[in-house]
């Protein structure tokens, strides 16, 4: 499954699993039917390379989305796009969420004035996201936004490209989220 870990890449014809919908090596066309378990692990696994963490972080932040109020896979997803590494990469300051969560680690973004360089930061509604004033002259923050502008971002955020800012308008909600991600699975997986 394409899981847009490359950046603008993914967006072409230039992205690997364009050119071959297959896993690599000998045996990648092999068995394609799986057990549940296998199915639950798959998806977990998936979820966890899309937002570039460990397993006990994951499991972390599970935990506290069942504690939540509402649904458990839902307060999951939206907890994970609340961290301020997405933010940066949903606002268009990177091209891809690696790149955003070293960004933040070099202590390039200000959240409400303050300097934040914690990638699994969670931003609020009402969190100003801005970019410092030594890094505005990077070109590949430049490229980015440019590229971000003529992709769109999302409606839960808004961007002032000219000022290097984004705003956390609201929570997202699940509807609002197109990643191809099927939470009750994980859900399912760590209820056993």
């Amino acid at each position: 499954m394409k899981l847009f870990l490359k950046g603008e890449r993914c967006y072409t014809q230039a992205c690997a699993f364009e050119r071959r919908q297959y896993a690599p090596g000998q045996h990648g066309q092999g068995r394609t039917k799986y057990s549940s378990y296998a199915e639950q692990l798959r998806e977990k696994q998936k979820v966890k390379r899309i937002y570039g963490m460990l397993e006990r972080q994951f499991r972390n932040y599970f935990h506290k989305a069942a504690q939540q109020r509402g649904v458990t896979g839902e307060n999951l997803i939206v907890m994970l796009e609340r961290r301020l590494d997405n933010m940066v990469y949903r606002m268009g300051f990177a091209t891809s969420r690696t790149e955003a969560r070293q960004l933040v680690r070099h202590g390039h973004f200000l959240v409400n004035g303050a300097k934040v360089d914690i990638p699994s930061y969670l931003l609020r509604p009402g969190d100003v996201v801005q970019l410092r004033e030594k890094s505005r002259s990077i070109a590949r923050i430049k490229e980015s936004l440019a590229v971000a502008q003529q992709r769109g971002v999302p409606s839960w955020v808004e961007l002032d490209a000219a000022r290097y800012e984004g705003k956390v308008i609201a929570l997202p909600r699940r509807e609002e989220i197109t990643m191809p991600i099927r939470e009750h699975l994980i859900v399912e997986l760590y209820s056993k």
